[in-house]
């Protein structure tokens, strides 16, 4: 890294120690610690292949909003959105896509010095739900930043068109692919297939069409947002910023943030969407997980925890 941390900071930075960061599934993330230049540390997000630990990954569609995002185009694109809008994001240092340097789409960003909310809560929960506040205001500039179609930011930003005809029919699609590839992984999912898909089907009859579309993160917990020396939430893991519903933000954080999902709640989201995408989430983290595992993901033991315990929740879900 050295020859790229001299581009983004200048001659004078010397690496002293780079330590490899938890949690990166589609890209890496090193702290790196430096000498002879300001700032003292800062991060660098890698994006090569090697890095990228889901299976197929390299031949994803862009126009469908649930394709593992990853590179520095949809990142760019998110964090300027992001930046228009007022949202916390850590500071763009530096970034390349020549492989001049670094044989990958790389970035160089601002070091948020304050850990993640998750350990915020856990160690000083005082000082953690004054950050759920801040995060809960960043969430309601991003769910009132409406537009008219949906999709990843990174596709309509460049005129794209995204797959789908709207977004209850592109979680349902999803559904049910997730069903069928979860049942033939596990036997308890096979039992209880067609009770599975009918349930999925009634609930997205019920859903009524709308037209206008929010601005999600799509993946948020507690773990992907830090906290800033000021106390204010900062976004990370962006890449799969997009316009959707709301609704399918609010169930991956009501999961997610759990006890504390109460300061980020709020009035007039649709049961409706609500019901079927929370049956669709919990499918989608048995499949994921599942097909994650079919790599060489490291951490496979929390893996296969996620996996069995989204399965055990999406069953009692069933009528």
């Amino acid at each position: 890294m050295s020859g790229l941390l001299r581009d983004a900071l200048g001659a004078g930075c010397r690496i002293v120690g780079v330590d490899r960061l938890r949690g990166g599934s589609r890209k890496g993330v090193y702290r790196v610690r430096l000498a002879g230049s300001a700032p003292a540390s800062v991060i660098v997000y890698s994006w090569a292949d090697e890095e990228n630990f889901w299976p197929g990954a390299a031949g994803s569609d862009a126009r469908d909003p649930f394709a593992p995002a990853s590179g520095l185009v949809p990142f760019l694109a998110a964090r300027r959105r992001l930046d228009e809008i007022g949202a916390r994001v850590p500071r763009l240092l530096w970034a390349d896509d020549t492989e001049r340097c670094y044989p990958a789409d790389v970035a160089v960003v601002e070091d948020v010095a304050g850990g993640t909310l998750e350990a915020l809560l856990a160690s000083e929960p005082g000082r953690g739900r004054a950050v759920l506040d801040d995060l809960a205001r960043t969430l309601d500039l991003m769910h009132r930043h409406l537009g008219p179609r949906h999709g990843r930011v990174d596709l309509l930003e460049r005129g794209g068109v995204a797959l789908g005809t709207s977004c209850e029919q592109l979680v349902l699609d999803r559904a049910l692919r997730d069903v069928d590839e979860v049942a033939e992984r596990d036997t308890r999912a096979a039992a209880v297939r067609g009770r599975l898909v009918g349930r999925l089907r009634e609930l997205r009859a019920q859903v009524i069409p709308r037209t206008a579309y929010g601005l999600i993160h799509g993946e948020l917990g507690p773990d992907h947002v830090l906290v800033s020396p000021a106390g204010h939430a900062v976004l990370i893991d962006i890449e799969g910023l997009m316009h959707f519903d709301a609704e399918w933000e609010h169930v991956f954080l009501r999961l997610r943030f759990r006890r504390h999902y109460e300061a980020l709640s709020r009035p007039g989201l649709d049961p409706r969407r609500l019901a079927l995408y929370g049956l669709a989430t919990h499918l989608s983290l048995v499949a994921g997980p599942l097909r994650l595992l079919d790599g060489d993901f490291p951490d496979r033991e929390s893996m296969r925890r996620i996996a069995a315990h989204n399965l055990r929740e999406a069953l009692t879900l069933l009528p």
